[in-house]
């Protein structure tokens, strides 16, 4: 449900860029995987292998504005032109 969201999100905003969205369970994701890890509060703890500044917790898996707020601010980091 979240990479569907952030999919649309992006088409949303005009994102240009080719950017992957993928899942994985949190169990087999590794820091290679990905430049940022979106995941539900209640996984924070289990994602000790992964590095804490590309770690997105989502309060709620289904708030657009929050998911909103959280993928703009990363694509400001990042540089990449959205509306």
């Amino acid at each position: 449900m979240v990479q569907m969201n952030i999919q649309n999100l992006l088409k949303q905003e005009n994102v240009k860029e080719d950017i992957q969205v993928d899942h994985s369970d949190i169990g087999s994701a590794t820091p290679d995987q990905a430049d940022y890890f979106f995941l539900d509060p209640t996984l924070e703890t289990s994602a000790g292998n992964l590095p804490k500044d590309r770690l997105i917790i989502l309060n709620s898996l289904v708030d657009p504005n929050e998911l909103k707020e959280k993928v703009n601010a990363i694509l400001d980091k990042e540089g990449i032109e959205h509306s």
